[in-house]
């Protein structure tokens, strides 16, 4: 007998959509449940629009139109 069910956790990804304003990204971010915290890293995404935490997989992206200044 095969076992079909999966948890949720292992199959959905967070997608996180962030301005300028919320520069510079880190994750686990501040809602955060206190039981999925990981060590907090801080996440590029200014170079390339987007990074994916290397712990839990959530994925932060630029939203559409946001433009960094140097």
């Amino acid at each position: 007998m095969s076992d079909s069910t999966s948890s949720p956790a292992t199959t959905v990804q967070d997608i996180y959509e962030v301005d300028v304003d919320d520069l510079p990204v880190s994750c686990p971010g501040p809602q955060t449940p206190v039981w999925n915290l990981h060590p907090k890293v801080y996440l590029d995404v200014a170079t390339t629009g987007s990074a994916r935490c290397p712990y839990c997989s959530a994925e932060y992206r630029l939203k559409p139109g946001a433009r960094v200044g140097h």
